[in-house]
C-alpha cells in the first residue's frame, strides 16, 4: 500500500494492511471509515516501556519492561493448562505465562540461555511474579521493537490495542507530504507547525493530552478554520443582490406613536440595522439575539410594517400554535390603525378559510401572515414575499439556513429571533454566516424576578404560599427535572409530583410533558392560557417565547440539575405581566461548591448574556442550553472557552485574507472535517 498520494487518507480504512471487513465494522463504531479518521483519533495517554526494571525492584498491576536470561520450558500435556516460561536476571525470577499459545512459536521466542527483553503487565501469584500474555517479547538484538514509548488510544471492543497501533503506525509512518494551507509566514507568528510535523507530534507524543500544546492547538485551530470557511461560503450563497426596498417609515413611525411605551436604545439600534439592511442592495440574513422579555417581537413587527411599505409581503413563523396565535393578536392589535391586512394559517385553519387565504396571498390582498411551519408548504404561494421572520429557531444548521433562504426568492429578506442569550465564540462558531444583533437592554417597567434557593426538605412551607397565589388569581409553573437517559422517568417523575400537588389543590392543577402529543400540549398550554388552571406540573417542556401573563410563580426542582442558562429560561417564563415574578429552586441538600456557585449567580443576576457566558465557563460548551441536545456541539477539538483566541483569529484571518473556499489548497482541509460535502451543495 502506498501513502504518498494524500487522496488515499480519504479512502475506506479497508485499504490498510491488516484490516479486514470483521475489523472495519469493529472500527467503525469508533467512527473511524476511513483512514484520514485514524489521524483525528488522538492518543489519551502513553505507556513508558524505555526503563529496564530489575526484577527485585518490579511493582504489581504496572506495565514494566525487563531484561531476563530464559532458563525453563514449561509445556503441560494436559488441555487447557498454560504454557509456562521461567525467566530470571541477577535479582530474581519471573514467570511468563501464555493461554492458547503453540510449543513452537513459544520456543523460538524464548530460546533457552538466552536474554530477551519483556514487557508487560505485572501480576504476582503464588508467591511469583508474572506476566501473562506479554505485549512485546524479542530478543536483545532487536530491542528497538520493544518501543520506548507507546501511545494509548480509546478503543472498543473487539479492537485489539497491538493491532490498533501497527495500524495507526502503518498511517503516520507514511504519511504524505502535503502543502500547508496556511503561509509560513503566519504559522511562525503563531507558533504553529505545518500540518505534518504537526499530525505526527500528536500521535508520538503527550501533546494530544493537553489542549492547550501547541500542536493541540494547531489541529483546534484547523478545525475552527474549516467550519468557519464553510460559514464564509453560506454567507456569500445567501447574501445575493436583491432590489432594495424602498420605504419613509411612516407606517413604523404611526404605530410608534400609538405605543404605549418607548422603545429602548438597543431596541432602536437593532431596528435601524434591520432597517439597512432592507433597504441594501443584498439580502438581509439576520439574527436578532435578546434575553427573555427585551422586546424582540415588537421590533419585528415595525421591521414588517416598513416591509409592507414597499409593497412586499411579510411572512412570521413560530415553532408552535400558541406562539403562533399570540404574534398575530399582537400584529392585530399593532396594526389596527393601518392598512396592512394580517391573516393566521396553521395547519388547524379549516378549508374554506384556508382556501381564501391561500388565494388572497397568491393575489396580494394579505399583507402579512403569521403561523407555524406549514407557512412554507409546496401550494402556498406569495405574490411578493419581501421578508421571512423565524422566532425561536436557533437550532437552524448550515444547510437549513440555506434552504430558507431559497423560500422566498430573490427579493426576499430574511430575519431569525431568538431568546437564548449565547455567548461570543459560541455565536461565532454557529451563526458566522449571518449578521447579529443583539438587545441588550430590558423595558424599564419590566420587574426583576426576585430568585429564592430553597433546600427540599423544606418544601412544605411552599404550599401556604402557593395557596395565597392562588386566592390571589395568580397562576404558577411547578418544573421537574429532565432526565434524558429516560422519557419513561422523565414522565413518572412529573406524574409523581403532578399526584401530589392534585391531592393538595383538587381541579387545579395540569400536567404536560414529552410523552404527550402536539395537540394535547397545545390544549392544555391553552387552557393554562385561559386561566382554567392554575398549576401547571411540567417538565423543561415548557414552550420558550409563549407568554402567560398571569404566571408569576415558578417553582424548580432539583435545580441543581439544570444549567445556569436553562435555569434562567425557565425563570424568564414567570414576571411577564404587571405583578412580581418570583422563581424558586429547589434543591438537596450537600450541593458541591460549584452547584453553589450556579446558584448565586442566577440569584444575582438577570443578565442572560452574562449567565450564557458563565454557564458556559463552568459546564463547558457542549451542555450549554440544551445544545449538545440539538446538535449544534460540531466540534470535535475545538472548546469555545479554552480556545477563545483561536476563535478570534479564525475569523480575523477569514475576513482579513477574504479566502475562496474553492482554493485547492483548501480541499485538503474541508475534507479532513467532513466539510466538503456541505460546500459541494447545489444552492440555487
Amino acid at each position: 500500500m502506498n501513502l504518498l498520494k494524500k487522496d488515499i487518507l480519504f479512502s475506506d480504512v479497508k485499504e490498510l494492511k491488516g484490516v479486514g471487513k470483521k475489523l472495519s465494522q469493529y472500527l467503525k463504531k469508533r467512527k473511524i471509515e476511513k483512514i484520514k479518521d485514524i489521524l483525528l483519533n488522538l492518543p489519551y495517554s502513553e505507556t513508558d516501556r524505555s526503563k529496564l526494571v530489575d526484577l527485585d525492584k518490579l511493582e504489581v498491576g504496572k506495565i514494566q519492561t525487563i531484561k531476563v536470561i530464559v532458563k525453563k520450558l514449561n509445556f503441560p500435556r494436559v488441555r487447557n493448562l498454560p504454557n509456562k516460561i521461567i525467566c530470571e536476571d541477577n535479582k530474581g525470577k519471573i514467570e511468563i505465562t501464555y493461554f492458547n499459545s503453540r510449543e513452537g512459536y513459544l520456543r523460538k521466542l524464548f530460546p533457552i540461555n538466552k536474554w530477551v527483553i519483556i514487557s508487560g503487565k505485572i501480576s504476582f501469584f503464588k508467591n511469583k511474579y508474572q506476566i501473562t500474555n506479554p505485549d512485546y517479547v524479542t530478543t536483545i538484538d532487536k530491542e528497538e521493537y520493544v518501543k520506548k514509548i507507546v501511545q494509548k488510544y480509546s478503543l472498543t471492543k473487539g479492537i485489539n490495542e497491538k493491532k490498533y497501533r501497527s495500524i495507526s503506525d502503518q498511517v503516520i509512518d507514511n504519511l504524505p507530504e502535503i502543502k500547508d494551507w496556511f503561509e509560513n509566514q503566519f504559522l511562525k507568528d503563531n507558533n504553529f507547525l505545518n500540518w505534518r510535523e504537526n499530525i505526527i507530534a500528536l500521535h508520538t507524543t503527550k501533546d494530544s493530552q493537553n489542549n492547550r500544546s501547541k500542536t493541540y492547538r494547531r489541529l483546534v485551530f484547523d478545525e475552527i478554520c474549516a467550519n468557519f470557511l464553510i460559514l464564509s461560503e453560506n454567507r456569500k450563497r445567501i447574501k445575493k443582490k436583491k432590489k432594495n426596498k424602498v420605504f419613509e417609515s411612516n407606517t413604523s413611525e404611526q404605530i410608534l406613536c400609538d405605543l404605549p411605551f418607548n422603545l429602548t436604545k438597543s431596541q432602536e439600534k437593532v431596528l435601524d440595522e434591520i432597517n439597512l439592511d432592507l433597504k441594501s442592495s443584498s439580502r438581509m440574513f439576520r439574527i436578532v439575539q435578546g434575553d427573555v422579555g427585551s422586546g424582540k417581537t415588537i421590533v419585528s413587527l415595525l421591521s414588517i410594517a416598513n416591509v409592507v411599505e414597499s409593497n412586499y409581503q411579510c411572512a412570521l413563523m413560530a415553532p408552535t400554535e400558541i406562539l403562533a396565535k399570540q404574534h398575530f393578536n399582537l400584529a392585530k392589535n399593532i396594526f389596527k390603525k393601518t392598512n396592512v391586512n394580517v391573516e393566521f394559517l396553521t395547519g388547524k385553519t379549516e378549508n374554506k378559510k384556508r382556501k381564501d387565504i391561500i388565494s388572497n396571498l397568491e393575489s396580494g390582498k394579505i399583507n402579512v401572515v403569521v403561523g407555524t411551519h406549514s407557512l412554507f408548504q409546496k401550494k402556498i404561494n406569495f405574490k411578493n414575499l419581501g421578508l421571512i421572520i423565524i422566532d425561536e429557531q436557533h437550532k437552524f444548521g448550515v444547510k437549513q439556513r440555506s434552504e430558507l433562504a431559497k423560500k422566498g426568492g430573490d427579493n426576499c429578506d430574511v430575519l431569525l429571533m431568538s431568546a437564548t442569550p449565547i455567548p461570543r465564540t459560541m455565536i461565532m462558531s454557529l451563526y458566522g454566516d449571518m449578521d447579529i444583533s443583539k438587545i441588550l437592554e430590558k423595558p424599564n417597567k419590566r420587574k426583576k424576578i426576585l430568585t429564592i434557593s430553597k433546600p427540599e426538605k423544606k418544601i412544605d412551607e411552599l404550599w401556604s404560599f402557593i395557596r395565597k397565589q392562588i386566592k390571589l388569581d395568580n397562576q404558577i409553573f411547578w418544573v421537574c427535572p429532565l432526565i434524558e437517559e429516560s422519557s419513561f422517568l422523565d414522565y413518572s417523575s412529573a406524574k409523581k409530583k403532578f399526584d401530589i400537588i392534585n391531592k393538595k389543590f383538587p381541579n387545579k392543577v395540569a400536567l404536560i410533558h414529552g410523552a404527550l402529543d402536539k395537540i394535547e400540549r397545545d390544549k392544555i398550554l391553552g387552557d393554562f392560557l385561559r386561566k382554567k388552571i392554575h398549576i401547571l406540573v411540567s417538565t423543561t417542556v415548557i414552550e420558550v417565547g409563549i407568554d402567560f401573563p398571569n404566571a408569576n410563580l415558578i417553582i424548580i426542582e432539583n435545580a441543581n440539575k439544570f444549567g445556569l442558562a436553562q435555569l434562567h429560561q425557565l425563570r424568564g417564563r414567570v414576571g411577564r405581566g404587571n405583578k412580581q415574578g418570583v422563581c424558586i429552586l429547589l434543591f438537596k441538600e450537600g450541593l458541591s461548591k460549584n452547584a453553589i456557585k450556579r446558584i448565586k449567580i442566577l440569584k444575582n443576576s438577570d443578565d442572560g448574556f452574562y449567565i450564557a457566558e458563565e454557564d458556559m465557563r463552568l459546564r463547558g460548551f457542549g451542555d450549554i442550553i440544551g445544545f449538545q441536545q440539538s446538535g449544534i456541539k460540531n466540534f470535535r477539538f475545538a472548546d469555545p472557552v479554552v480556545h477563545e483566541d483561536l476563535f478570534l483569529l479564525a475569523e480575523k484571518y477569514i475576513k482579513n485574507n477574504k479566502i475562496n473556499v474553492n482554493e485547492d489548497k483548501f480541499t485538503f482541509l474541508l475534507k479532513l472535517f467532513d466539510k466538503a460535502e456541505i460546500i459541494n451543495q447545489k444552492f440555487d
